[in-house]
């Protein structure tokens, strides 16, 4: 989700390697990491066509968050050639305490890492892409820029493939939305990530309203372009309050809904409140088509990018079949 709390595909240096992904942790106390249930355990990946894609995000020197935030789902996506590009670098800014993509002072744009977006989706053959990145304050424009660069270059190359982009927040980087969504992403995704209450601890550095709203303003600017949302739960929250974010995004005309079962990453992350049972995920998802949301993935292992393809496929026909029923 980047729900994706999901290591570097971009080859580094060995001084970089030695580097503390999350210094901000290293002083709090160890959260003992449970014991997953077996409806959330993954065989390691070993594919042939996992390792393929695997050489084709190293050759192009591109990060990916299946690597960065350990998804779980990896294997999977990447036997079947979809992997998640993650422009912009592998340092954040941020330091939300579900994520394992590292924090620190990131390093300057690649001014050809738009190129190699667009030629890895090309190679890869994708019909559909999912393009995040991590958080960049250190921009005035936080890389709406760039986003909207990396989708003309990849636009290019495969004019036939749609594009979903999971972008940051834009905090306080006025104008920056306009850009994005001015490039025409066929899906725009920001993750709310938890229920408000949570964000002091879980998400410091954002702000569950602005984050609405601007889920809000894509909508608004472009009612065209499909939007989606995420959140983690096994955080702390509670039933009511997930209703909640459900009311809260349909109020925003989100399309499409995740929710994914947070896994905790080191013992110096944000400790698992408690395993959400896969009957708890069904009566989730029920309970959002039935408040208007044109798709819902609701599983354990659901993530924002986890089936993209098949999702955008059932976007498309859900938005038909409700404008003909609107007739």
């Amino acid at each position: 989700m980047s729900s994706e709390s999901t290591t570097v595909v971009k080859p580094v240096a060995a001084a970089a390697e030695k580097r503390v992904r999350h210094p901000e942790k290293a002083h709090k106390p160890d959260n003992p990491i449970q014991r997953k249930p077996a409806w959330i355990r993954v065989k390691a990946p070993t594919s042939e066509t996992y390792h393929e894609t695997r050489k084709i995000m190293r050759d192009n020197n591109l990060a990916t968050v299946c690597e960065e935030a350990a998804c779980p789902n990896i294997g999977e996506c990447w036997s079947k050639r979809h992997a998640t590009m993650m422009i912009m670098g592998e340092i954040c800014t941020r330091a939300c305490a579900f994520c394992n993509v590292a924090t620190g002072k990131p390093n300057a744009l690649d001014p050809f890492e738009p190129t190699n977006v667009a030629q890895a989706v090309a190679k890869l053959g994708l019909k559909h892409v999912v393009i995040t990145s991590v958080d960049r304050d250190d921009l005035d424009d936080g890389g709406a820029a760039y986003f909207a660069e990396v989708i003309r270059a990849t636009r290019e190359v495969s004019p036939d493939t749609t594009i979903e982009i999971l972008t940051p927040d834009f905090l306080r980087k006025e104008g920056a939305l306009e850009v994005v969504v001015a490039a025409r992403p066929d899906v725009f995704n920001h993750n709310l990530e938890t229920v408000p209450r949570l964000y002091g601890e879980v998400r410091p550095g954002a702000r569950y309203f602005h984050s609405l709203r601007l889920l809000d303003e894509v909508k608004r600017i472009d009612p065209s372009i499909f939007t989606k949302s995420g959140i983690m739960v096994g955080l702390g929250e509670g039933k009511e309050e997930v209703l909640q974010v459900m009311d809260d995004l349909r109020s925003a005309d989100v399309d499409f809904m995740t929710i994914g079962q947070y896994l905790q990453p080191t013992p110096k992350h944000h400790a698992i409140d408690r395993f959400v049972t896969p009957d708890e995920f069904g009566h989730y998802k029920k309970m959002a088509l039935s408040k208007g949301f044109l798709v819902v993935a609701s599983t354990p292992l659901t993530r924002s990018s986890y089936h993209a393809d098949e999702d955008f496929a059932q976007l498309r026909v859900a938005r038909e079949e409700k404008l003909a029923a609107n007739g």
